[in-house]
């Protein structure tokens, strides 16, 4: 199975670099941003970059014509994140093709939810929370599991 891995490239891409081993055995593919970073990023997978996105409008836009060339180029069978905004362009785009998505809030989120997962909820196929506490925040496509980190 091919899976995409969209996240920042901070502390969402620690957070997700903690879960690798969960991914073994599978072909897989980063989408991220810019940064000194880089190198450990293709250090586990072949790699995308941008600019970082933040608030921008203008920036969010370019992403989503970004975000489709990749999926059209690797056309993965899930897409994974842990944040942050970078996930929206890929989510919405995946929806519209199809492709399943799982979206695990961050570690540091325990009592409310994160904008970038307010605004995919609605249209992913799996939200995991890390804290029980937060499902109080959510509806009830929301799981938890225990914390994956």
């Amino acid at each position: 199975m091919k899976i995409g891995i969209v996240c920042s490239h901070g502390g969402h891409f620690t957070e997700t670099m903690q879960i690798m081993d969960g991914f073994a055995g599978h072909e897989l593919f980063f989408a991220t941003y810019h940064s000194a970073r880089e190198a450990d990023v293709r250090r586990c997978a072949p790699a995308y970059f941008t600019d970082n996105i933040g608030t921008s409008v203008w920036r969010m836009f370019k992403a989503c014509f970004w975000a489709l060339g990749i999926l059209l180029r690797e056309r993965p069978s899930v897409l994974v994140s842990l944040g942050a905004e970078i996930a929206l362009p890929f989510f919405y785009l995946a929806k519209i093709f199809g492709i399943k998505t799982i979206f695990i809030e961050s570690w540091c989120r325990v009592e409310n939810l994160s904008l970038t997962g307010k605004l995919v909820y609605p249209i992913v196929d799996e939200f995991w929370v890390q804290w029980p506490q937060l499902l109080h925040a959510c509806g009830p496509k929301a799981k938890y599991h225990g914390a994956v980190l």
